[in-house]
């Protein structure tokens, strides 16, 4: 103990490093940065392609299959998953741990090249999943006059908050915009014998301006302008047309009208399209306080500036608040804990300056912790301030060992320098091995595949940080500040044996008396855990916690071929809905292609008359019920795991047919399951489509091809842009149509067609045969699938897993199919199995620790023995708090390993410097207890009041932190009273006292 000794006799060089970590400390909690969640580029893809109106099959065929087939030829790519829907595809990427920037570029640079030499894509969109939001935060802008208010949005509100550093992108939805609306009489263009494509050629030709050529023999070369842009709605009804016998203009033939652009109304407030949602997204480097800081200073002073007037503006949602409210209450609850822990300290040691020393040994670990954090470049966010709330607990650990030592050397008489060497030198290897411990266990985190691994990590790493500062600070300031400042009063020292101690004694030693009463006590312990095992099934289960911050994100999937009427009907109905349910105070819908993007706000404050959860449920379950009146395929929330519906189950094979047939049969057993609603696949999603049949001797015998025929029915289903006018720097859009739409197989079969022999109908060219084709086709690496989808009701997704495996395992399914687990169960699945897993990898890694630390192959057995007995306490605490075993529940379960292990070595190392000195077995087993019994329950305790706050905590992250404390909480205090009993019984059993007599003579005259 040379360099503790070189430590003590220094305490101005430990108090000026004290004071640095103080300074570094306070600069590193300035500078990290403050967000909900990491910032993570996550290890997948997303591909979004716009085919206009063709068919599921056609998509399939002509885009999705050689999109997929170039896409996995990419170095990297694990998986390619894809939907084929009416005039769309969707390719889902699942890419190598670890690289998914890297390989996100070659796929972005394939579906460029696809694009290009593909006439069937119209547009792509392509993104990497991530952590971070387009946008983060929305406003609400609302009145009576949309003129008005839309010019305020565009020309004021808009560029004022681009300008801004922090804003990146603001993006203005809904508003009042128009359009021309060019409506053609079909019966006055057959009159004048007009080619409607010419008259359409004539329109473009004539809205031109352009730079024709220049007078180079002028001064300053002016240049010649071709000016004839279109400038009103009159210009265009004035377009001169050659018709049959005369010219005619334009509006002879057709209806000019300035009206507004329906298509850009696609967001709804309450039901309502008469408001602006405005979206704004941060610069990269900046983090969603500091964006949400600045757009609210800037919206005060266009408020100041009287700019807001006959309107209002509101925020929707800010995820700057929910970042700051997680925080906050993160940071309240590791105070709270801290506070608990110095109180419980005092309760054990009554003395104010130990507990003073240990006080001060918190704060000063925390902030070696912050400067760590700095140094690696981690952010206050939810995980780490739940690792920090965690740790807070366990760092105070190796301080108390350390100083309740040195609190015994001093009370059995030892001078100042001695107690504080001797004491530090008998728990320095238990010490040690407890932190080695309870680190290891996180090594195996990383195995965890996914985004969830990745969160994982971050979390194992803040621990471990803490664990390691905690350390090194028990291994310097608590000696230096014991010798300076700890001091125990004459009459406390050497005081009789509480009752407490004296019944444990007696109990120990009939425990190890004879080796029947340790089988005993260990064979009650087994009965215990097999007991406690039937409990297991009653306990809820999820992937991840849902996050409760008084507001709601929902996607709404369509069916597809929904017209904007329909939609609006949709919205209409989910309004209703949610207006009948209690705590919802306001609902916006955004319309996004085949979804509906919804934002619900919660009431707040003094508002709030019921738990978010209840409201979630109430949300889903009402929406869902609209699936059998409405065009709603699924209702989900926006941050669920498996992308979809909870319980979702995958049929491959190649045959749509029979693939069909499968799910139908599959759907019904499924629908047998207590707990299972809302079940449909999405291969009962068909639709009727109309296959044109030529009548090739009536198109030749009347003078006709079939490209003619093909062309004039296009025409008939006229309804596109064609051009654009400015007016007062505004772009107006031209849109032709016509007057008479045809929305019907007679209506169209009915038009006539001008021949050699005259008008003829339609019919007497074609005939419409119907057939059923799918809505959408899936692949999963190039193979077909079907999906069957439902919802959860009453039961949780863990309990019901169990029984739709059972089913798959029962279910019968013809060669080459075959059926598995996809989205929310099969991630479960696999998680569960990645932590048995990494549980196994945690004890051989704890066993290789101990095995070196303490040179002995069976003392960690022994140690080890415990960690049975702590599942125990997790299945009870789950059980009664009914609180989720998630993967945030089973990090809890790992960390629990390392931590439970730390009285057991406590115990285990006492027992054997007990032998050393020439205890037997018995007596130095009953003696370790005595000894031990005060620092176990002292750091036990303090461990379970550090971790208190967050069990028990309410708000934003509770569901985070809650399942995760609890079940920390509820094994450690259970295994800590096993510990004194079991552990004896074990060592007992497998020990004897002569022949460790013997062995102890073996050693000393070895020795000698």
């Amino acid at each position: 103990m040379k360099w503790l000794r070189f430590i003590i006799e220094r305490k101005i060089l430990v108090s000026l490093l004290v004071v640095l970590i103080v300074v570094l400390g306070i600069q590193s909690i300035l500078k990290l940065d403050r967000e909900l969640l990491p910032s993570v580029n996550m290890d997948g893809a997303f591909v979004d392609i716009m085919a206009g109106d063709m068919s599921a099959l056609d998509v399939e065929q002509t885009i999705t299959n050689p999109l997929e087939n170039e896409i996995k030829g990419i170095d990297g790519v694990e998986n390619v998953s894809s939907t084929s829907y009416v005039g769309r595809s969707n390719v889902s990427i699942t890419i190598e741990t670890d690289r998914g920037d890297e390989v996100f570029q070659e796929v972005e640079n394939t579906i460029h090249t696809v694009a290009s030499s593909n006439d069937n894509i119209q547009d792509y969109q392509a993104g990497q999943f991530s952590t971070e939001g387009d946008y983060e935060f929305y406003l609400d802008l609302s009145g009576e006059d949309m003129v008005e208010i839309t010019d305020f949005a565009e020309n004021i509100l808009e560029p004022r908050l681009e300008n801004l550093p922090e804003v990146r992108d603001v993006a203005l939805e809904g508003g009042y915009k128009q359009e021309i609306i060019v409506s053609f009489n079909r019966d006055k263009i057959m009159e004048q014998e007009l080619d409607l494509q010419q008259i359409i050629t004539t329109i473009q030709e004539i809205n031109q301006e352009a730079a024709i050529g220049q007078f180079d023999g002028e001064e300053d070369t002016p240049s010649l302008r071709w000016h004839s842009a279109l400038d009103s709605t009159s210009s265009i009804e004035d377009i001169p047309i050659q018709g049959q016998n005369e010219m005619i203009v334009l509006k002879d033939i057709a209806e000019v009208s300035l009206q507004p652009q329906e298509s850009n109304s696609i967001v709804w407030k309450n039901g309502s399209k008469d408001f602006i949602m405005i979206q704004i997204g941060r610069v990269a480097d900046v983090t969603q306080i500091e964006m949400a800081h600045a757009v609210r200073a800037e919206i005060k002073e266009i408020r100041d500036e009287g700019l807001i007037n006959g309107f209002e503006l509101h925020e929707v949602v800010a995820q700057a608040d929910y970042v700051e409210d997680s925080l906050n209450g993160v940071t309240a609850n590791i105070l709270i804990g801290g506070i608990l822990s110095i109180f419980i300290l005092f309760l054990f040691l009554r003395n104010i300056r130990a507990t003073f020393i240990i006080g001060f040994a918190i704060p000063t670990s925390i902030l070696l912790t912050f400067i760590a954090m700095w140094l690696f470049d981690y952010s206050f966010n939810i995980l780490t301030l739940i690792g920090l709330g965690l740790g807070i607990g366990m760092m105070v650990d190796s301080s108390i060992v350390i100083l309740e030592s040195i609190y015994r050397k001093k009370e059995q008489g030892f001078d100042k320098l001695e107690a504080i060497l001797e004491g530090t030198k008998e728990v320095a290897t238990a010490v040690i091995a407890s932190m080695l411990t309870t680190i290891v266990v996180f090594v195996p985190i990383g195995l965890i595949s996914g985004d969830i691994g990745r969160f994982m990590i971050i979390l194992s790493m803040i621990v471990a940080i803490t664990l390691v500062s905690s350390a090194l600070i028990s291994f310097t300031v608590i000696p230096t500040f014991a010798h300076r400042f700890l001091k125990i009063r004459k009459n406390h020292a050497r005081t009789k044996d509480g009752w407490i101690i004296n019944s444990y004694t007696k109990f120990a030693q009939w425990i190890v008396k004879k080796k029947r009463n340790s089988f005993a006590i260990i064979s009650l312990f087994i009965l215990i855990l097999a007991g406690s095992l039937f409990l297991v099934s009653k306990i809820p289960m999820t992937i991840m916690p849902d996050m409760y911050n008084r507001y709601s994100e929902l996607m709404i999937e369509l069916e597809p071929g929904v017209s904007i009427s329909e939609k609006n009907e949709v919205v209409q109905e989910i309004n209703r809905e949610l207006e009948a349910i209690q705590d919802v105070e306001a609902n916006y819908a955004m319309d996004d292609g085949g979804l509906l993007f919804s934002i619900i706000n919660l009431t707040t404050g003094d508002a709030i008359t019921r738990e978010q959860n209840q409201v979630n449920e109430e949300i889903t379950k009402s929406l869902r019920e609209l699936q059998d009146t409405q065009p709603i395929k699924s209702v989900q929330g926006t941050f669920s795991e498996g992308g979809g519906q909870p319980i979702q189950v995958m049929i491959k094979g190649d045959k749509l047919k029979e693939l069909e047939s499968i799910a139908t049969d599959f759907s019904s057993e499924l629908e047998e399951i207590s707990g299972v609603v809302g079940v449909s696949h999405s291969g009962e999603r068909a639709s009727l489509d109309e296959v044109i049949e030529l009548k090739d001797d009536a198109i030749r015998d009347s003078g006709l091809s079939s490209l003619y025929v093909r062309n004039y029915m296009e025409q008939a289903f006229l309804d596109m842009p064609i051009d654009e006018i400015v007016v007062e720097n505004k772009e107006i859009p031209i849109q032709v149509e016509w007057a008479n739409e045809i929305d019907k197989k007679d209506a169209l079969l009915d038009m006539e067609v001008q021949t050699m022999e005259g008008n003829k109908t339609l019919s007497e060219f074609i005939r419409l045969n119907t057939t059923e084709i799918p809505n959408q086709i899936t692949h999963d690496d190039g193979t077909r699938y079907v999906t069957i989808s439902a919802e959860l009701e009453g039961r949780d997704l863990g309990s019901v897993n169990r029984d739709v495996q059972q089913l798959i395992a029962d279910f019968e399914t013809p060669d080459s199919y075959q059926i598995e687990t996809t989205g929310d169960l099969e991630q479960q699945q696999e998680l569960m199995m990645e932590i048995l897993l990494i549980i196994g990898i945690a004890i051989f890694l704890v066993y290789l620790v101990m095995a070196v630390q303490f040179d002995h192959l069976f003392h960690p057995i022994i140690v080890m023995s415990i960690i049975p007995m702590t599942i125990v306490g997790v299945i009870l605490g789950l059980f009664f708090t009914q609180r989720e075993l998630s993967a945030l529940s089973a990090m809890g379960i790992i960390m629990l390993i390392g931590i439970v292990l730390n009285n057991a070595i406590l115990f285990i190392d006492r027992t054997k410097q007990l032998r050393k000195e020439g205890y037997i077995v018995t007596e130095a087993l009953v003696e370790a207890g005595r000894n031990r019994m005060r620092p176990i329950f002292m750091t036990s305790f303090t461990t379970a009041a550090g971790m208190l706050p967050l069990a028990i905590t309410t708000g934003t992250s509770s569901n985070y932190q809650a399942p995760m404390a609890t079940v920390i909480i509820s094994g450690l205090l259970f295994a800590t009273f096993i510990t004194l009993l079991l552990i004896p019984a074990i060592y007992r059993l497998f020990s004897s006292n002569k022949k460790l007599q013997k062995d102890l003579k073996d050693e000393t005259s070895m020795s000698a």
